[in-house]
């Protein structure tokens, strides 16, 4: 069976496709579009005529995929940018009408569980708790758990696209916004504050973009090969810091010029770093992994669980 895994996020629409049988599965195609639904009107509940246009042409590249591949289902899920805008509903029904793909909305809570269930599928937590975080360009994800069970999730509608348009005015950005940043978290995150102070994770786990993104310039930084098929990316917690001090003293085209650094990231990461040094230090984590699978991993894995039992162990 081939089927194929649709995660509309607020800043870029991936696609993956996979085929299961015999108890195993493989991804054979994957596919990303920075099609930013929630530029210029994330922070008023409304998606823009020029994002609403991105977004059909996407999934109409995405469903020319899909035919040529002979896949069997689709699975296609929106998350923040499109659950909170007013015009969400009317642009999930026009994709349906022009597609065929059906949408599925789903909450903030289901968001966390199903990349909880994908990076529990790549990486093994081990005995002490991890705090895994997951930052979209609409919300940000939040997850306590060991190996043996989550204890904690949460998602927090202060996605990248949020924070930049209500915070990153200057560039390179100022000690006063980042100031304003620490403080908007501190109110902000009182809940993860919390659960923090009961759990006491000791480890971060990063997932998706911002990530992978500081992942692949640590390994450019070092020289270092990523197999194809890995399932945690190279990264620790003295990379983090090193490129963290480089980012925030760099303007747009600077970054863009750090070998690893790509476009669909190059506004977002700064305050999407801000965020992880305020949480590395807050809860004086001791170290940082970035694993390689995340939301869309997570529904791959939960579509095959529930298609055909042990397939996608």
């Amino acid at each position: 069976m081939n089927v194929a895994v649709i995660d509309l996020g607020t800043n870029t629409f991936h696609l993956l496709l996979a085929s299961a049988a015999d108890g195993t599965h493989e991804i054979f195609h994957r596919e990303r579009k920075a099609v930013r639904i929630g530029e210029k009107g994330i922070n008023k509940g409304q998606i823009t005529k020029e994002a609403w246009d991105r977004a059909l042409t996407a999934l109409k590249d995405f469903k020319a995929t899909i035919d040529k591949n002979e896949i069997d289902q689709v699975f296609a899920t929106a998350t923040s940018a499109m659950r909170n805008a007013s015009n969400g509903s009317a642009l999930v029904k026009e994709i349906k009408k022009l597609t065929g793909i059906e949408i599925e909305v789903i909450s903030g809570q289901r968001e966390a569980e199903l990349i909880h269930f994908g990076a529990s599928k790549a990486l093994d937590f081990g005995s002490e708790k991890s705090l895994i975080m997951d930052i979209g360009g609409g919300s940000i994800e939040f997850i306590i758990a060991d190996q043996s069970q989550a204890y904690w999730l949460q998602s927090f509608e202060v996605g990248g696209q949020r924070l930049v348009e209500k915070f990153h005015k200057t560039d390179p950005i100022t000690a006063s916004e980042m100031d304003d940043l620490s403080n908007f978290f501190e109110e902000e995150l009182q809940p993860l504050i919390d659960a923090c102070r009961e759990h006491n994770p000791t480890t971060l786990i990063g997932c998706s973009g911002t990530f992978d993104t500081l992942s692949d310039i640590y390994s450019e930084k070092k020289n270092i090969s990523r197999a194809e098929e890995a399932t945690e990316y190279p990264f620790n917690k003295e990379a983090f810091e090193s490129i963290y001090q480089e980012l925030i003293a760099k303007n747009r085209t600077q970054r863009l010029a750090i070998p690893g650094m790509i476009e669909m990231r190059v506004d977002m990461i700064v305050v999407a770093c801000i965020l992880v040094e305020y949480i590395i230090n807050k809860f004086q984590l001791k170290d940082v992994r970035v694993s390689a699978y995340a939301l869309k991993e997570g529904i791959l894995h939960h579509v095959l669980d529930q298609l055909h039992p042990n397939t996608a162990n």
